[in-house]
């Protein structure tokens, strides 16, 4: 059965965030809310958490996983772009867009695309995402909670704890939040590639 903790969007409780960590810290399976709607969210190196998003999500081998990032130092270490693509992500961010680019060594190659050798980053505009981020020290393994009969993300958390009961550990509960997705641009290729419009706005990357 599913753990929810209940925290402030706006002022999130250190206590209730530091038991989001804890939980993370032990191999948890987060549900969690961002600026987008919700995502499910593990560590980075919680392989057993990969294999569950899949499962729950039904996604093959070339879903581009994406890590959640607190700034750009974070960000840096795990994907390669250059001073055009810094600044043009630079002055989208933190916002509702995922950026597809080139990884870096410190990416374990399970969570890159298998042919493209890329990773989806973001830096959400979400002070409770932000503290939990602060307080893990490192960027969150995750996905967006689109479930397979759906098309849009879930957005309540006592929904998400209903649906996903037996197949998560912990629901962060904070109120509803937007159902769009992030808008998604692909850097991989030789000029920006616009691949989902969501709720960033895409005009900048056209």
């Amino acid at each position: 059965m599913a753990r929810i903790v209940d925290i402030h969007p706006v002022d999130p409780q250190p206590r209730l965030v530091r038991q989001v960590v804890d939980a993370l810290d032990s191999g948890a399976l987060v549900a969690y809310p961002t600026d987008s709607g919700y995502a499910l969210g593990c560590r980075v190196g919680q392989h057993d958490g990969a294999e569950r998003i899949r499962r729950i999500r039904r996604l093959d081998a070339k879903h581009h996983f994406t890590l959640v990032c607190a700034d750009f130092a974070q960000m840096g270490q795990l994907v390669r772009l250059d001073n055009a693509e810094f600044r043009a992500i630079k002055a989208a961010t933190p916002g509702p867009y995922t950026f597809v680019l080139p990884a870096t060594a410190e990416v374990p190659r399970r969570l890159a695309h298998p042919k493209k050798k890329t990773v989806g980053v973001r830096i959400p505009d979400s002070r409770l995402v932000q503290a939990i981020l602060r307080e893990l020290g490192d960027p969150l393994l995750s996905s967006t909670l689109i479930l397979p009969d759906q098309d849009v993300a879930m957005t309540e958390g006592w929904q998400v704890a209903e649906e996903l009961d037996n197949d998560v550990d912990l629901v962060v509960e904070s109120g509803v939040v937007t159902a769009a997705p992030t808008t998604v641009v692909d850097f991989s290729g030789p000029t920006p590639e616009v691949v989902r419009e969501g709720a960033g706005d895409p005009d900048p990357f056209l």
